[in-house]
């Protein structure tokens, strides 16, 4: 039924401590590759790694690379890196010049799709909620799934689950071009927006990079409420929350709360069942309907995914309740671009309306933008929709290993939000909030702290914990 995995030879990531690179890295070990990787920062991914038999280093030295082939004979070494490699890295240079293979990240992990029926999720937004959508409803309906993906998923507790099963659910990264890299079975496009400035132009470059992804997808799944993908693919199998006339797979909500989603579900222009989606949002309803898409796809009863998908949890990192501390709750979530922000912060507002529909406390974001040429191309957006809040906070711009050519930073898009709403707050980081945190916030407030960078740690600082 599967092909054999045919990969060869000993296997060092640079920077495997990331989330989609040790998915990988992971992937290989469970396959019998042997690997090994180095990272300047220790994490869950990097302990569990250690935990599986990989040696991890934590410096990037080219002495790394000499061990290893000291502990090997005669085996090839592949040098595994992502676009987040830069080519002065010691480990890197000393690969190439030592005539060592170096392969990007989504070639092995396209190597790794190919012993698989693969159902890959792509788009701008909603990729990591899908995906874990999608293993979620796979495992509990087919038993016979395993998943790559570039965030925690509750049922495993990891980002990869791997197995000699029929299935595998990839998240496919579409930032820095390789999405031309992949063949699935089943390719899903949950919608496009432009972003990735670093990298791409425009919007065009963005959509053409998405065609190629389509062109190589055996069958093609997408979201038709994202006016550039219905707009620019022709597919005959589609998703919607609008509407049900020419749509394949349709749930329109009828009762959205902090709790749930209830909606009427589609298929074909027929109607179905009623179903409780159990996480709340209208982003996550359309994630959603597209995991169920998938899963109908590839033969899944309806019955079945009904009967499970009381089950479906959110990933980590996105809205994701840590706690409560002085009467305050704390969520963290991921939103990094300003229509993920404006998804978030909608959704917050369910959580802090009581039965009448009035606010009962503030909703305050802490925001880290994250990236500098993100920044520069949509900070009037930005400024938009954090504004939306009762309270913002910005911290420093996370720069992801950008350099702030444009002499950028996070006291500009204090000033420009000040306009729109005076209660705005510079802090330079996570410690200067939990310095002055029982000052600036009250009894009832609901944070949701936002970012794709280190914001995460913040939580853990606020409780004196090690991050």
């Amino acid at each position: 039924m599967h092909k054999k995995l045919l990969l060869k030879g000993h296997f060092h990531f640079i920077g495997i401590g990331g989330i989609g690179m040790s998915a990988i890295a992971i992937a290989l070990i469970k396959k019998g590759c042997s690997v090994s990787g180095s990272d300047l920062i220790k994490n869950t991914e990097t302990e569990r790694l250690k935990e599986l038999g990989a040696k991890i280093f934590d410096s990037q030295s080219k002495n790394n690379i000499d061990f290893v082939v000291s502990q090997l004979r005669n085996q090839e070494i592949i040098c595994v890196i992502s676009s987040a490699i830069k080519d002065e890295n010691e480990e890197l240079r000393y690969c190439k010049k030592n005539n060592f293979s170096i392969k990007h990240r989504s070639e092995i992990l396209a190597m790794i799709m190919k012993s698989y029926i693969s159902i890959s999720i792509a788009g701008s937004h909603g990729k990591t909620s899908t995906s874990t959508f999608l293993s979620t409803l796979l495992e509990l309906c087919t038993h016979n799934s395993s998943s790559i993906t570039g965030g925690i998923i509750p049922i495993y507790k990891s980002n990869t689950h791997i197995e000699d099963t029929k299935f595998l659910v990839t998240e496919i990264d579409e930032s820095d071009g390789t999405i031309s890299k992949y063949n699935s079975n089943i390719g899903i496009i949950n919608n496009i927006d432009f972003d990735h400035c670093d990298h791409f132009s425009d919007i065009d470059e963005v959509l053409s990079s998405f065609k190629k992804f389509a062109s190589n997808s055996k069958k093609l799944l997408i979201n038709n409420d994202c006016e550039v993908t219905k707009s620019n693919f022709i597919s005959n199998n589609q998703w919607s929350n609008n509407e049900i006339k020419n749509i394949t797979y349709s749930i329109i909500p009828k009762v959205v709360n902090k709790n749930n989603t209830i909606g009427k579900y589609y298929e074909n222009g027929n109607y179905i069942d009623m179903i409780t989606i159990p996480v709340p949002g209208l982003h996550n309803l359309s994630n959603i309907t597209g995991a169920i898409a998938a899963s109908r796809m590839i033969g899944v009863s309806f019955k079945k995914i009904k009967e499970n998908i009381k089950s479906l949890e959110l990933p980590k990192k996105r809205f994701e309740l840590r706690g409560e501390l002085n009467k305050r709750i704390f969520y963290d979530d991921y939103a990094h671009h300003p229509n993920e922000i404006k998804a978030t912060i909608n959704l917050a507002r369910l959580f802090i309306k009581d039965k009448n529909n009035k606010e009962k406390g503030r909703l305050i974001a802490i925001f880290q933008p994250h990236r500098f040429t993100r920044v520069k191309q949509f900070i009037h957006e930005f400024v938009m929709e954090l504004s939306k809040a009762d309270v913002i906070f910005l911290t420093d711009i996370f720069g992801a290993g950008e350099k702030n050519i444009s002499n950028i930073d996070s006291k500009l898009i204090a000033d420009l939000i000040y306009k729109k709403n005076k209660n705005v707050q510079y802090l330079k980081d996570n410690y200067e909030i939990k310095d002055n945190f029982l000052k600036l916030t009250q009894k009832n407030d609901l944070i949701i702290n936002m970012g794709a960078g280190d914001c995460h740690n913040l939580w853990s600082i606020l409780n004196n914990k090690n991050t």
